[in-house]
């Protein structure tokens, strides 16, 4: 397959390659680190023509031949350079950047050069530097990426303080993570209020949620694309943080090979000490109890990465994640014993090997593995003699998981500064076990094993193609064909993509985009968090695989001055198929008796299918240099959803549809030591299904005891359409102060944050009872056979007041 794809590489383009032109390539790198550094824009000054490094750093430019040539390389926070080279020949010119990320004493200087949102086809597409992240406050100090994405448009956050993403009306189970190629399936900590990424060890992260390329596949709303820092080569540097929930520490240096710094590795760790601290007072809390309890919780997650160059043109690269959660009680008396708990986790693990054909063709291989797992876990034992005198033993577990053995081959063709032809293939394997329940009661004789895996394959083939077809206009087209097989389902589906920017002058774009997307696979979630109970499972032949499409239309302006203002806006229209939802009732544990309970309990069967729609516009304003920098957003948006099971038929609004949702960011760099950033959120409140009356009803069931009226009968809420209630909207404003010291041996910085700053009480959850000292947002009077009156009142439950964090960090 890779000399085919090779074949047709050179049968497209190559009488290209034999006009009068020259190559220059080679790789960007940070200077000192020599961190490789993708997306770094390599100009031609006269002849107006470029390229961008790719992932691994790698850039190549072919020109008409000239006696000198004029290049620019220029990134976001790195000093900008002009190198001036003979062109009668190929050149390989590899470049190191100097960090600028404080600027030059913050202020603006001459010419500053940045990526301009103009200059490429592409849209719907948003790189976040790590380094701005870091600066970012957030909840309890813990700078999170995902968190940082939700503050951008297009982009809804779940619910209070938690990490989950919902992209222009996907759910979470439509968003591809990739973290060094290998995908991540939850991406949470702490139930959802953390995600899973320590920013330390990132190097880059992009956001695509519309205009996808066709290498990318498999999720209907966004990619979020990371990767790992590659290492220090020149030196063994870290940093470490304290935190109020956690500590971090990553190391990174080079490794000598016969004498030389040919590879590098980088490790970090992170890990909360909830669990320590609560030792104290739960020993306090059982010196005098003759039951003793015991309850934990604790999280960690570690990144490693080691890089190793076999020669110029051979690159390795290993990689890996492990994180998990544990949350666990017990208790223990003379008479029984108890164990309960959840826990869930993930390991990724990618090994790359890069490998430099030509001056014009680059690949990369990748070898993957990812796999994702929670358990529920509850154990009881009692003695002869203890509770009811009968000694009982029961165990549950119930087990969801999913693992994927990947590879993964592209190829990134540079023919001549018109074209950047990408053409890769991939293929996953993957294993589900969606509900594995285990039941054992001795005293009834109960033993249930219940456990069925299902294997799936998934696999792509792509070309795209970034074509220049005139200085006014961009293109990036392609195609991936999708295929998908388990042992009852063959799909091999087709999808289209195309971006195009069209520029009447300097600094203005108008673009418009499409894409086909294709899902494989789906999550089946109750509340919509992303939490560790919700399950992976396979497209089947009853469960269909989700479709989408998506058309987008935009402008993009690139202000007028030095300052690196930008401003884009963009309106979508998704169609989204065979969504899937539990069916009324259902949830992802259901546990029988009867003799029929495998089949009762089938994920299969407590789910009904449905599609959705979902429109928007959004508006994003940015300030990429400066003592000031940041950005300002905003979205419009409705979405709806259809299920012939749900709702009786008629349509509905999920529950994170948010009609207004805006932010804004600001990060000031007061001077070198001072950093003060704020950030203001609103969005409006989630849809939500809440009753609309209580009413009393008549029972046949001789259980019920009479009332002192004589009635036999239960109290019955009434609801109306689903989610047709608004909760309160949400605000709220978050500060960050940071000083920064060098000393001689490393730099300091104190990092102070405020989250919730004005204390707003915003809603979590809603109770609904009768009302007493709340106030009643319904205002109705509800009879119940003319016997009593009923107001029904809604009592708002917050999580977060104002929360002040403090955070110590040290990079050496």
């Amino acid at each position: 397959m890779k000399n085919i794809l090779l074949s047709l590489s050179l049968f497209v383009f190559g009488p290209l390659l034999f006009a009068q032109t020259y190559t220059v390539s080679g790789y960007v790198k940070e200077k000192g680190t020599q961190e490789a550094l993708l997306g770094v824009n390599v100009y031609d000054v006269l002849n107006k023509r470029g390229s961008a490094t790719n992932t691994y750093g790698f850039y190549s430019l072919t020109l008409a031949a000239t006696d000198t040539l004029s290049l620019r390389i220029s990134s976001v926070g790195f000093s900008t350079q002009t190198r001036k080279i003979y062109f009668r020949k190929n050149q390989i010119l590899n470049i190191e950047l100097e960090s600028d990320i404080l600027l030059e004493e913050l202020e603006v200087k001459g010419e500053r050069i940045y990526e301009k949102v103009t200059e490429t086809p592409r849209m719907s597409t948003i790189d976040v530097p790590v380094n701005q992240i870091k600066k970012i406050p957030t909840l309890l100090g813990e700078k999170d990426v995902l968190k940082v994405l939700q503050l951008l448009p297009g982009v809804q956050k779940a619910s209070e303080g938690q990490s989950g993403v919902y992209v222009r009306g996907g759910g979470p189970d439509q968003n591809l993570i990739i973290l060094d190629d290998a995908t991540v399936y939850n991406a949470s900590h702490l139930f959802g209020f953390f995600s899973t990424f320590n920013g330390d060890a990132l190097k880059s992260v992009e956001l695509v949620k519309g205009g996808f390329p066709a290498r990318y596949g498999g999720r209907l709303s966004s990619v979020i694309e990371m990767n790992l820092k590659d290492g220090n080569r020149q030196k063994i540097s870290g940093e470490a943080g304290v935190g109020i929930i956690s500590s971090r520490l990553l190391l990174e240096g080079p490794i000598k090979i016969g004498g030389k710094k040919r590879a590098s590795f980088v490790v970090s760790g992170r890990r909360t000490y909830a669990d320590v601290l609560s030792k104290p007072f739960l020993a306090a809390q059982n010196k005098n109890s003759a039951i003793k309890q015991n309850g934990s919780y604790f999280f960690y997650d570690l990144n490693a990465k080691l890089n190793y160059d076999l020669d110029p043109k051979n690159k390795l690269y290993l990689s890996g994640y492990f994180g998990r959660d544990v949350f666990g009680f017990d208790a223990k008396s003379a008479d029984f014993e108890s164990a309960n708990g959840i826990a869930w986790g993930n390991a990724t693990g990618t090994l790359r090997w890069n490998h430099q054909y030509t001056q014009k063709l680059f690949a990369n291989t990748s070898l993957i593995f990812s796999d994702y797992k929670f358990n529920i876990y509850g154990n009881q034992k009692t003695q002869q003699g203890g509770i009811n005198n009968v000694g009982q033993d029961f165990e549950l577990q119930y087990i969801s998981t999913i693992r994927d053995f990947a590879i993964k081959h592209d190829i990134d063709f540079y023919p001549n500064p018109k074209h950047t032809l990408k053409i890769g293939l991939s293929s996953i394997r993957h294993r589900f076990l969606p509900d594995a329940t285990i039941i054992r009661e001795a005293s009834t004789s109960i033993n249930l094993d219940k456990r069925k895996l299902f294997y799936s394959q998934e696999s792509g083939i792509y070309i795209e193609d970034t074509y220049k077809i005139s200085p006014k206009v961009l293109l990036n087209v392609g195609l991936r064909l999708s295929h998908y097989a388990t042992d009852s389902l063959q799909v091999a589906r087709p999808e289209p993509r195309f971006s195009l920017a069209l520029n009447p002058k300097q600094d203005l774009s108008f673009k418009i985009s499409y894409a086909s997307m294709n899902q494989y696979l789906h999550l089946l979630s109750n509340t919509g968090l992303g939490l560790p109970t919700d399950l992976w499972v396979p497209a089947t032949k009853k469960v269909k695989p989700q479709k989408s499409s998506q058309w987008a239309v935009g402008v993009a302006k690139d202000l007028p001055g030095q300052r690196g203002f930008a401003l884009s806006v963009e309106a979508y229209h998704k169609d989204m198929r065979q969504l899937i939802n539990y069916k009324e009732g259902a949830s992802f544990l259901q546990l029988g008796s009867s003799s029929s309970f495998l089949e009762e309990t089938s994920w299969e069967s407590k789910v009904t299918s449905g599609q959705g729609t979902s429109y928007g516009l959004e508006v994003l304003l940015q300030k990429k240099l400066g003592r000031l920098s940041g950005w300002t957003g905003y979205t419009w948006s409705k979405t709806e959803w259809q299920f012939d099971e749900l709702n009786f038929g008629e349509k509905f609004f999920p529950k994170y549809d948010r009609r207004h949702d805006a932010s804004v960011v600001l990060i000031y760099e007061l001077k070198k030591s001072i950093t003060l950033s704020g950030t203001w959120v609103y969005g409006t409140g989630n849809a939500l299904t809440v009753p609309k009356g209580e009413y009393l009803a008549y029972s046949t069931n001789l259980n019920y005891n009479l009332d002192n009226t004589g009635f036999r009968g239960g109290t019955v809420s009434e609801y109306g359409a689903k989610n047709s209630f608004r909760a309160e909207a949400y605000h709220r404003l978050d500060l960050g102060l940071q000083f920064h010291k060098k000393k001689k041996r490393f730099e300091r910085t104190w990092d102070i944050s405020i989250y919730n700053a004005y204390n707003r009480k915003n809603p979590f959850f809603y109770t609904v009872g009768a009302a007493n000292s709340v106030v009643s947002l319904f205002g109705g009077n509800f009879n119940s056979n003319q016997t009593q009156n009923t107001t029904l009142a809604l009592k708002r439950y917050s999580l977060f007041p104002v929360i002040p964090s403090i955070t110590y960090g040290i990079k050496f």
